[in-house]
């Protein structure tokens, strides 16, 4: 079987990407044999027709691609989920097949940001009010204190 990818060397290994095959014959992963068979044929690309012939004609290979390809959507849902989609540079190439644009729910991390930005600036907003109020606050305690001092002399020296 030869596996729809696109062989890379990189120092010495061989790295392999998977293409979207359905996405790239713009077929839904339901096809039937005869709609694979004439997306096929009026694929421009050599390399991708070959691909798609050896991988998506054999019914053993198809099973195999259709379960990576499952798993591969699945990992470009979670990636759109989370926020993490490719550079433009990467738009149209075999390593952005499964990824997905951005959702508009919000992520968790979104969340997690968002609560903590709020937690920092209700901190920093007391600690700018922080001053005036402790002046407030002592300067009220003080007198309280001074006011029941002032009064329990003066009971004390009325008993007298």
């Amino acid at each position: 079987m030869s596996p729809p990818t696109t062989e890379n060397t990189v120092r010495g290994e061989i790295a392999w990407t998977m293409r979207d095959l359905y996405q790239r014959l713009d077929l839904s992963p339901g096809a039937n044999e005869q709609q694979i068979k004439s997306a096929v044929a009026r694929c421009p690309n050599s390399a991708l027709r070959q691909d798609a012939t050896s991988v998506l004609a054999v019914e053993a290979h198809r099973e195999t691609y259709d379960a990576l390809h499952t798993t591969l959507s699945d990992i470009g849902c979670l990636r759109a989920r989370l926020g993490l989609t490719h550079g433009a540079h990467w738009q149209g190439d075999v390593a952005n097949d499964f990824s997905m644009p951005p959702d508009n729910a919000i992520s968790r991390h979104d969340e997690l940001v968002d609560r903590v930005s709020h937690a920092v600036s209700l901190y920093n907003r007391w600690r700018r009010l922080r001053g005036p109020w402790l002046i407030v606050a002592v300067f009220t305690v003080g007198a309280g204190i001074g006011l029941a001092l002032g009064f329990a002399l003066s009971l004390g020296l009325s008993m007298r």
